[in-house]
């Protein structure tokens, strides 16, 4: 039986599978809440890159600008799509470093200077990459008529036929 942890580190990996396939579908420049979808993207990555460890303790990337993590905010910085999909996967195998490196004890337990356990970080990042994906993966459905593929642990062969369903 795998622990709690292997069977987090696999739900984590899907979501992380499902944001990638919503860069590659979606429009970047398609308006959201009156900011571009890429802005959407990259709040999304950046939540995950934070949340998931502990938002306390944190260097911000050396590409992001003041408020660049706030579609709500105005800034200069345009990241491309192929920037945000290498941003993707840095932190997607940061997350899947870290996720290896605990055991189910930990997860109770609080990072430094963090008022949220480690599961909690965790449960609210999976939240948090559900909604943004579904909100990317609409977004496209309506575009296109097509809605990307999902997958689960269990279904990661469905992206051998393709980006839609």
């Amino acid at each position: 039986m795998d622990t709690v942890c292997n069977m987090i580190k696999k739900q984590v990996d899907a979501n992380y599978i499902n944001l990638r396939t919503a860069i590659l579908t979606y429009d970047r420049d398609a308006l959201v809440c009156g900011a571009p979808a890429w802005r959407y993207v990259y709040h999304t990555i950046h939540s995950a890159d934070k949340w998931f460890f502990n938002p306390f303790v944190y260097e911000e990337p050396s590409f992001h600008e003041q408020g660049l993590d706030n579609p709500n905010i105005p800034c200069k910085t345009v990241l491309s799509d192929r920037q945000l999909l290498d941003y993707l996967e840095q932190v997607r195998v940061k997350t899947s470093d870290y996720l290896g490196s605990l055991t189910d004890e930990m997860l109770g337990e609080c990072p430094p200077e963090c008022k949220y356990s480690r599961l909690e970080l965790v449960l609210m990042q999976f939240r948090h990459l559900s909604v943004h994906v579904g909100l990317l993966n609409g977004q496209t459905a309506e575009r296109t008529g097509k809605f990307p593929v999902y997958v689960t642990p269990d279904s990661l062969d469905r992206l051998n036929s393709g980006l839609y369903e």
